[in-house]
């Protein structure tokens, strides 16, 4: 695995739980934003054809 396909798989990992961390503590406006984040990184890993698990929050 490169660089680039493991970054940013951990960066999706990472937001993963941070937008989880946002819907449990009931910060609206952070879960907005780490889901924005965290559609941006689902389309940037299938334009680039890096395979992430189907596991969506």
């Amino acid at each position: 695995m490169d660089a680039f396909t493991a970054g940013l798989l951990h960066r999706i990992r990472t937001t993963q739980t941070d937008l989880t961390r946002a819907r449990e503590t009931g910060d609206d406006y952070l879960a907005e934003v780490e889901q924005a984040e965290l559609d941006d990184l689902h389309r940037l890993a299938a334009e680039h054809g890096v395979e992430v698990a189907a596991t969506r929050v």
